[in-house]
């Protein structure tokens, strides 16, 4: 399996593994000639691997918000007149293509979601909840509220709801109170800090999971909008996509699954047509063919990355334009 390593601040090494990279090009069904998106360009491994099977008249287009992805990119890649690398969210997707002319020429779209293993790893972005760190959790560090700013001053309810609705955290309401009552004594500026008094708040655990697992990802989804974003540029790949281009999408939480699972099925299906309604069947025919069933990582890519135990791949064919 390919391997990246990528400087942070201080210039501090990270090791990123791409996840279901083999299944993922594979899925891709990549052409030498073809036009490829990497929406989620990371450390480049899915976008390096790409560009490894396309010759000198493929495409790859690739995005990142994240600045310190954007600072690890090397020289070679940038280089490469079949690359280009857009420092952005992912929903300029369509905005980008129709810039390039090339709408409908897309043969494939590529979403790895979630956090990256060097975000994870460095402590400064806020991520993680096993190392100490300002709680920032940005996936663009220099734009929007940090995740400590919104903790610090949103009601006691607004806190329970996004636990409860991102984090599906049972004890959503008693976390938050306790959130409440903390800060007003101290502000909670500290991944540490967070994580410790969820630990408390919490009773009993859950085997071989971190009490704060899931109030941690409750709090990036809703700082970074990631669902709201997901659905936009999924939407926006239909807009794209050729006849017979291929949406894969890598997920790591049941949230973004399931997001994924409906509108796949929803674009396979096309659209139920009233009868006394004078249009035919024909023009809302299903736009997308659902390929295979879902992906997970196999037991020795666990192995070598545990990051990849909960990923699951989904892949469709767009069928209409």
């Amino acid at each position: 399996m390919a391997r990246k390593i990528a400087k942070g601040k201080n210039n501090t090494e990270y090791q990123h593994t791409p996840v279901l990279l083999n299944e993922t090009l594979q899925g891709l069904k990549l052409r030498s000639d073809g036009m490829y998106i990497d929406c989620t360009f990371g450390r480049g491994g899915h976008s390096r691997a790409i560009l490894d099977q396309l010759g000198e008249y493929g495409r790859l287009l690739a995005f990142d918000r994240d600045p310190d992805a954007i600072a690890a990119v090397d020289r070679q890649l940038l280089d490469d007149p079949r690359f280009t690398l857009v420092y952005g969210s992912y929903t300029r997707l369509e905005e980008s293509v129709r810039e390039l002319n090339l709408i409908r020429k897309i043969n494939g779209v590529l979403l790895d979601l979630g956090v990256s293993s060097p975000q994870l790893d460095d402590a400064s972005r806020g991520f993680s909840f096993l190392r100490d760190g300002e709680l920032d959790m940005r996936m663009d560090n220099g734009h929007g509220m940090t995740a400590a700013e919104w903790i610090n001053q949103a009601p006691a309810n607004e806190i329970a709801q996004v636990l409860y609705e991102f984090g599906d955290e049972r004890f959503s309401r008693r976390i938050a109170k306790a959130i409440v009552q903390q800060r007003d004594e101290t502000p909670i500026t500290r991944t540490r800090q967070l994580a410790d008094l969820v630990a408390k708040t919490i009773p009993g655990k859950e085997k071989n999971k971190h009490p704060a697992t899931r109030t941690f990802q409750a709090i990036r989804i809703f700082i970074n909008r990631e669902l709201e974003e997901l659905d936009a540029v999924l939407m926006q790949a239909m807009h794209v996509l050729a006849v017979n281009g291929r949406l894969l999408v890598i997920s790591f939480h049941s949230l973004e699954d399931r997001l994924v699972k409906r509108f796949m099925r929803t674009q396979s299906h096309g659209v139920d047509i009233p009868r006394e309604v004078p249009v035919t069947h024909d023009v809302f025919k299903p736009k997308l063919n659902i390929i295979g069933k879902p992906i997970r990582s196999r037991q020795d890519e666990i192995a070598n990355n545990p990051r990849a135990r909960s990923a699951v791949l989904r892949i469709a064919e767009c069928t209409a334009i």
